[in-house]
C-alpha cells in the first residue's frame, strides 16, 4: 500500500529537545529577488512567532554560493545566479527576528556541488555538521520551516529523519516553487509529519 502524508491532529507540545530550522528565508529568494518564491514573505511572520515557543535550539540556514556557482544557469545549472556570498540577496530578510538564533549554518559553499539540505550537500556525502550541533545539544525532534518546501525544505526534513531526528515540516511557515499539492505529494514517500503552526505551543 502507498505511503501516504501524515498529517497531526491536535496540539504539540515544544521542549528544549526540539529544533526549529528556519531554511533559506533570504533576500533573493523574496518577492522582487533573483529567485523568488511566490509570497515567500508571507512565511516571515510565522516563523518569527515559533522562535518565541520553548526550542532547545533555533538555526537558520542560507545559501551561500561563491559565483561561478555549478546551480546557475551560467554554468548549466538548474538555477538563475543567486545568493552569491557577501550579497545583498544572500542576506537573511530583514523582517526576520534573529534575536534566539542559535546557529547560522551557510551551504552550498562549494563551486562544484550544491547543497538543498542543511544536513547533507547534494553529494550524499559530504555533511554540512549540523547533525552533530544538534546531537551535542540533545536535541530529538526538528521542525522545518522556510523556502521553498519542495527543495530545501524538503530535502532537510528528510536528511533529518534519516540522521535520526524525528522530523516534522510546518506548512504554514513554508512556501514552494511548484504549486503546493505538487510540493506535499513529492513528501509522501518520506513519510514526514505536515502540522500548521497552530498545532505548536
Amino acid at each position: 500500500m502507498q505511503n501516504e502524508v501524515r498529517y497531526h491532529f491536535g496540539m504539540i507540545k515544544i521542549s528544549s529537545t526540539d529544533a526549529l530550522l528556519v531554511v533559506d528565508v533570504q533576500n533573493d529568494f523574496l518577492p522582487g529577488g533573483a529567485l523568488a518564491v511566490e509570497n515567500g514573505d508571507a512565511v516571515i511572520p510565522v516563523i518569527n512567532q515559533l522562535m518565541t515557543l520553548p526550542f532547545g535550539a533555533i538555526v537558520t540556514t542560507q545559501d551561500w554560493h561563491p559565483s561561478g556557482h555549478c546551480s546557475f544557469e551560467e554554468r548549466s545549472g538548474e538555477w538563475p545566479r543567486h545568493c552569491v556570498a557577501d550579497t545583498p540577496g544572500a542576506a537573511l530578510a530583514e523582517e526576520l527576528d534573529r534575536r534566539a538564533v542559535s546557529l547560522e549554518l551557510r551551504k552550498g559553499q562549494s563551486l562544484s556541488v550544491d547543497s538543498y539540505s542543511a544536513f547533507l550537500e547534494n553529494d550524499g556525502i559530504t555533511r554540512t555538521g549540523l547533525q552533530d550541533w544538534l546531537m551535542n545539544r540533545k536535541i530529538r525532534r526538528v521542525f522545518v520551516t522556510g523556502l521553498a518546501l519542495d527543495y530545501c525544505v524538503t530535502y532537510t526534513a528528510i536528511d533529518a529523519q534519516a540522521a535520526g531526528f524525528e522530523s516534522v515540516i510546518v506548512l504554514d511557515a513554508c512556501r514552494s516553487i511548484a504549486p503546493l499539492d505538487e510540493a506535499v505529494s513529492n513528501i509522501e514517500k518520506a513519510r514526514i509529519l505536515l502540522i500548521e503552526s497552530s498545532d505548536l505551543s
